[in-house]
């Protein structure tokens, strides 16, 4: 794609910057504001040193009706759900938004009414007490008890909220340093924190104890990033506020942008003395950061608690529900609605009836002279309390139970367990288990979550020779090499493995001079930063690469020991050597190289360069080449007035450097190349290659640079392939633009789609958009700016004017609409989609957009609290646990500590969970639908006078004892394949996520299916009770021995179903245990209350003495059972048998092969596991110069960040420490 044009949208302001990090649709009119409209009217003041500032009438905001309080948050915050006050509202709230819960509730008020009453009304309100008080019980211990950490304590939201606010540090009151909780700090505070503290708000960094009040801060908790970024005070801060009594003097005023969640930008004022300061985000200490590498630092607090940025990235809890929940919602209205009809039906047959019969038959007269009319209101009640059980209130506590054990198994899986770190995989909810086995797309964080974010010196190239492999020390190949002793070496990094000996003769051997010029350049052309802390050196570098290179060096004998703004020092084969740097040409993505221009202690002048190159594409290496020129004394004293001149320039300095730096880099001569690997975390390949072969489709969203993202680690991590098609930023505009146009033009555009595919072949395309590209494509942004424009101008803006063809504005919310739906149609036709430079609000929009449009079941995963709004936002959030915080886990539904493991969370527990809960569904409403039913088959035979066709007791315990314990078990245990097959046939997902097997289908499926049983239940017995006479002369025809009948033939039946119907495919001794038990258990609790000695006891309740010891010792009742229960079974096991045979599924093909498949599993595991990295012939252009960021060059150059080189240098410890950083945020 290299050579399309690039297309500029129409309309847009300017082309987007694919560097720069964007922000949509969370931008406020203030953001977009010049810095000179911020001095005219500010929405953000603070006043230092003065808390009573902060409550002036001007900065209150109307709470509710006339009660007003500050704009301005404390610094306290809340993750947690709920409170003591708002749990039991909250609660109710949520569970009674379940359609069977309020249903239930009002049978209970119904069952109150005397008149209407055909159940005694506790039987509805016990379970119903008890279905909330288990619900209630388990959402409070998932808000009390869920994990916030990854390590093997466990602390709950509230705890580390509290945690959190009572963290301790030092406030400036009344002239001197107090220590005070962090809930008790204020806008306007100036506080003190120390080295490896956290950063308890937004605080503007005044001075610290480092020259300058340059301050380095870990970001991890805000960006997932583990580098060190740096921050420095304003000049007169520094030199004016380092004492206790300068900074209680302190008064300025802060004037700046209103809270926002942008974390790349800050804009402000700072007026002091009459003087004006420009404040910017490198002056600003964010929230969730934490400082190292600094004894100390003084702050003023601008944005606290849920004003800071961090909190604003974090975005609203949502309370997520599963599409089961969600259907099974519609289908308890369908129910009612069918409900209802029957119930109208049977109370108009019920009025007719006492017209026709009842009011004529005497003995059937009941003392009150309702109308028949009426009789039929009352009956229509009656039936409905009666029918009620076609939606078990049961239903609900049995799916918690099952997601409860479903998260007790994702818990427990030691194949998720993460041993180098003691963590094991978290459940943190229990109630979206059986939809991780619907998702359709994934979107994930790069850095942390698909990469270790950890480079390595892999090879290099000297001289037309490559050194990496493993070779003896004469040069000799070797099939199995050993990692080079560095012993020799007292600086060298013990974790740093290198395998070719010869490379290290060579060095030290002196024999071949490019190698050391080689290696001189690693260690003298780069940014990196060092310190000399009680003997040790520090090394902070702008980027993991050069990090990586510079450590390489070190173990290479070629050791950085000091620096200042005008000089290094490095150690040169065991001889100090002092360079003087007189230009520092830094990074920049323009042109995606730097140099060093050096003065040898000789007296020469060298230029050292390092730039992106090829060599190792095919290794899926990220390379440089590195090159040298000496330059006269003549050649650079005209260049350095150059170099002067445009280094001071006010306008467009960056370009007039640029132009500079291209003249001085020219007729270069390389010596070598360089090849750093870029780890991927273990497993994430085939991960990916398995969730696509499921169907699943995997965006990455993250705000590395575009050039990093089409980096070879994508290609390793299967995203990528040789063979596809990419398309970028403008061309996707292009696109779009071309399709607006087309439905503009067509008469019918708005009533009709266009289908039309956007790329001739669907699979063989990639897209990779920016955060810039993103907001031109969607018109984010441009409507405000708009806005701002016309407000500017002060007049309204005119009515619109019909839309032209060629204008890609949209012309109404209609068209924006129409254009989001298009990108979404053309990235789901790529087959990998990645977005990079974007925000977190940015991430969260794009999943909404692909719910929104695409009805998709998504999911978010990712490490750091960049991530917190797209793990919120999709309908499952997954955490990775690691190093990078613990923002994501705290936000997140599943917890874990590799990316590997969401292969069997997904493929193997959400299937599993999917299948056991769409079976256990599926059942209950079966049961429930030939339990009730036969009611109604009954009505037809009592006059539809609401009596039952069971007893009291037999319908109160039926869903609690007698019917639930055999597909509780299958819905906690089923398998239909083990877990290896699981991950052996990824397509066996694909049922999950079409829904195949719970719908309405297959609602009607039940419904029809217990509509059949119900019938046989009822009409069998009915049948062959009639003119029948048992052995001892008495006819059992009475309505208890049929009652005693249809219920014994109904649990018999029932329970048989589990595992004809369910085709239980996991089954084991608990399982036959509990359908045997629960039918044995029915037969002697029905003995028991059907006893004399009960009746006794309580004569009014227990009214059926004697009828099953009666009714079941008749042979023929027996045999009728029988039969009945067979003509139930019969045609269900040959159905399943057809479809088994003639219309296989894929898990019925997986099943009948399944022992072999095992062996086979079982074989393979007795062979030699492949090596663990596998390259590929690839050819892909480096990116090494697309992820180094800009260095510490021009901060070198200054002169400010450094201190001066010591006279005298202690003795160096053994092990030199490295601590990379990276760019500024």
């Amino acid at each position: 794609m290299s050579g399309l044009a690039r297309a500029s949208s129409q309309g847009s302001l300017d082309r987007p910057d694919d560097e720069v990090v964007p922000y949509s649709d969370d931008e406020t009119d203030d953001e977009l504001q010049s810095e000179d409209d911020l001095d005219r009217k500010a929405g953000w003041s603070v006043r230092a040193n003065d808390r009573e500032y902060c409550k002036r009438p001007e900065f209150q905001k109307k709470v509710f009706l006339c009660i007003k309080k500050s704009k301005y948050s404390g610094n306290g915050i809340k993750t947690y759900k709920y409170n003591f006050f708002t749990f039991l509202p909250l609660n109710l709230y949520e569970q009674f938004k379940r359609a069977a819960n309020l249903y239930f509730l009002c049978l209970l008020i119904l069952q109150i009414i005397p008149q209407i009453s055909t159940l005694p009304w506790y039987t509805t309100l016990v379970p119903l007490v008890l279905v909330l008080g288990i619900t209630a019980i388990k959402d409070l211990v998932d808000d009390l008890i869920a994990l916030v950490t990854v390590f093997s304590r466990s602390k709950a939201r509230h705890r580390m909220d509290k945690e959190i606010n009572n963290r301790k540090c030092d406030v400036l009151l009344n002239g001197r340093f107090v220590e005070t909780r962090w809930l008790n700090l204020q806008v306007g505070d100036v506080v003190r924190i120390k080295k490896n503290d956290f950063i308890p708000a937004d605080i503007l960094l005044l001075s610290s104890s480092n020259p300058n009040s340059l301050c380095y801060v870990e970001t991890a908790e805000l960006d997932g990033e583990t580098n060190l970024k740096f921050k420095m005070g304003q000049k007169v801060t520094d030199e004016r506020l380092q004492e206790e009594d300068q900074l209680a003097r302190f008064n300025g005023l802060i004037m700046c942008e209103e809270p926002n969640n942008r974390l790349d930008k800050f804009v402000g004022t700072m007026i002091w003395d009459a003087q004006s300061y420009s404040l910017d985000l490198d002056n600003m200490l964010l929230r969730g950061c934490k400082i190292r590498n600094t004894d100390f630092c003084h702050g003023l607090v601008i944005f606290a608690g849920n004003d800071t940025k961090i909190m604003r990235n974090g975005g609203k809890t949502r309370f997520k529900r599963t599409l089961i929940d969600k259907l099974m919602n519609y289908m308890v209205y369908t129910i009612f609605a069918l409900l209802v009809l029957l119930c109208a039906g049977l109370a108009i047959g019920h009025t007719y009836w006492y017209e026709s019969v009842g009011s004529k038959a005497w003995y059937l007269y009941d003392g009150l002279n309702y109308s028949s009319s009426y009789r039929g209101f009352l009956s229509f009640w009656g039936y409905i309390i009666i029918l009620n059980t076609m939606v078990p209130i049961s239903l609900y506590v049995s799916v918690e139970v099952i997601r409860l054990g479903q998260s007790k198994f994702i818990n427990w899986d030691l194949q998720m367990y993460y041993s180098e770190k003691d963590t094991p995989a978290k459940a943190r909810t229990t109630t979206l288990n059986e939809q991780l086995g619907q998702i359709q797309y994934i979107f994930s964080d790069k850095t942390g979550t698909l990469t270790q974010n950890i480079m390595a010196f892999k090879k290099c190239s000297i001289s037309g020779r490559t050194y990496g492999e493993s070779t003896s020390a004469d040069g000799v190949v070797l099939d199995r090499g050993k990692p080079v002793d560095f012993s020799w070496n007292k600086y060298a990094d013990n974790k740093f493995q290198f395998e070719d000996h010869y490379l290290i003769s060579c060095i030290r051997s002196k024999k071949d001079p490019q190698i050391l010029e080689f290696f001189k350049l690693l260690s003298l052309c780069h940014t990196v930063m060092v310190e000399n802390k009680e003997g040790e050196l520090v090394y902070q570098a702008a980027s993991p690469d050069e990090g990586a290179l510079v450590t390489a060096a070190r173990n290479f004998g070629f050791v950085l020991l000091a620096r200042t703004q005008d000089e290094i020092s490095i150690l040169e084969n065991e001889r100090e050597e002092s360079y003087k740097v007189l230009a520092t040409l830094d990074f920049n993505s323009d042109r995606k190289r730097m140099s060093t221009i050096l003065r040898f202690p000789d007296g020469r002048i060298r230029l050292y360069c390092k730039g992106a190159d090829t060599i190792f594409a095919n290794d899926t290496l990220r390379t440089l080449c590195l090159c040298y020129k000496d330059i006269s004394e003549e050649d650079f004293a005209v260049w350095e007035q150059k170099h002067q001149v445009a280094s001071c320039a006010v306008v467009n300095r960056e370009e007039a450097q640029d132009v500079v730096y291209e003249e001085i880099e020219q007729n270069l001569l390389l010596i070598g190349a360089t090849a750093i690997e870029d780890k991927l975390q273990d497993g994430v390949p085939e991960t990916i290659a398995k969730l696509a072969k499921a169907d699943i489709k995997i965006w990455v969203l993250t705000g590395d640079k575009k050039g990093q993202m089409s980096h070879l680690s994508l290609l390793d991590a299967e995203l990528l392939a040789d063979d596809m098609k990419i398309h970028y930023g403008e061309d996707v505009n292009v696109q779009l633009r071309n399709r607006q146009t087309q439905r503009r033009s067509d008469p019918q555009g708005r009533n009709c789609k266009l289908k039309d595919p956007f790329f001739p072949q669907p699979g063989k395309n990639a897209l990779i958009i920016t955060g810039g590209w993103l907001n031109e494509i969607l018109y984010e942004k441009k409507k405000k700016r708009r806005r701002l424009r016309l407000k500017k101008l002060r007049r309204r803006p005119n009515t619109p004017s019909p839309p032209d063809n060629s204008s890609s504005q949209p012309v109404d919310e209609w068209e924006k609409e129409k254009r989001q739906e298009d990108f979404v149609d053309m990235a789901c036709e790529c087959s990998a989609v990645i977005c990079c430079r974007v925000t977190p609000k940015q991430k969260a929009n794009v999943v909404s957009l692909v719910k929104k449009y695409k009805k998709a079941v998504t999911l978010s995963i990712g490490d750091g609290a960049n991530d917190v709004n797209m793990i919120k936002t999709a309908d499952i959030g997954v955490g990775i646990s690691g190093q990078e915080g613990m923002q994501a886990v705290m936000s997140s539904d599943y917890a874990f500590a590799q990316f590997c493991y969401l292969q069997r969370l997904l493929l193997v527990h959400g299937r599993w969970s999917y299948i056991r809960m769409c079976k256990f569904l599926r059942y209950f409403f079966y049961k429930n639908f030939a339990f009730t039913l036969v009611h109604f088959w009954f009505s037809f035979f009592n006059g539809f006078s609401s009596q039952t066709a069971y007893e009291d007791w037999f319908i109160t315990l039926y869903n609690v004892c007698y019917s639930s314990l055999p597909v509780l078990l299958v819905g906690l245990l089923d398998q239909d394949v083990n877990d290896k097959l699981s991950l052996r046939f990824p397509k066996l997902y694909l049922p999950g996520q079409q829904g195949a097997l719970f719908n309405y289908r297959n609602f009607f499926i039940s419904l029809f299916h217990g509509i059949f049983t119900s019938l046989m239940i009822f009409f069998i017995p009915y049948g062959a009770f009639l003119q029948t006479m048992g052995q001892d002369g008495e006819a059992p025809s009475d309505y208890q021995s049929f009652a005693v009948v249809a219920a014994s033939s109904l649990i018999i039946t029932v329970n048989l179903q589990v595992p004809i119907s369910l085709n239980t495919s996991y089954w084991t001794f608990v399982n036959c245990f509990a359908v045997l038990g629960s039918i044995a258990l029915y037969f002697g609790i029905m003995f028991d209350i059907h006893s004399a000695g009960i009746h006794v006891i309580f004569p009014n309740t227990f009214t059926f003495t004697g009828a099953a010891s009666n009714a079941l010792r008749q042979p023929y009742l027996w045999l009728t059972i029988i039969l009945t229960v067979g003509v139930c079974l019969l045609p269900v096991i040959c159905i399943q048998f057809l479809y088994q045979t003639i219309w296989p599924s894929v898990g019925d093909k997986v099943q009948r092969n399944r022992k072999k498949y095992e062996l086979e599993d079982d074989e393979e595991e007795r062979k030699k596991k492949k090596p663990a990295f596998q390259r590929g012939s690839r050819s892909r252009r480096s990116a090494y110069a697309f992820s180094h960021s800009r260095g510490y060059g021009d901060l070198i150059a200054s002169g400010r960040s450094i201190r001066q080189r010591p006279r005298a240098r202690p003795e160096l410890r053994e092990s030199i420490r490295e601590i990379p950083q990276a760019e500024n945020i």
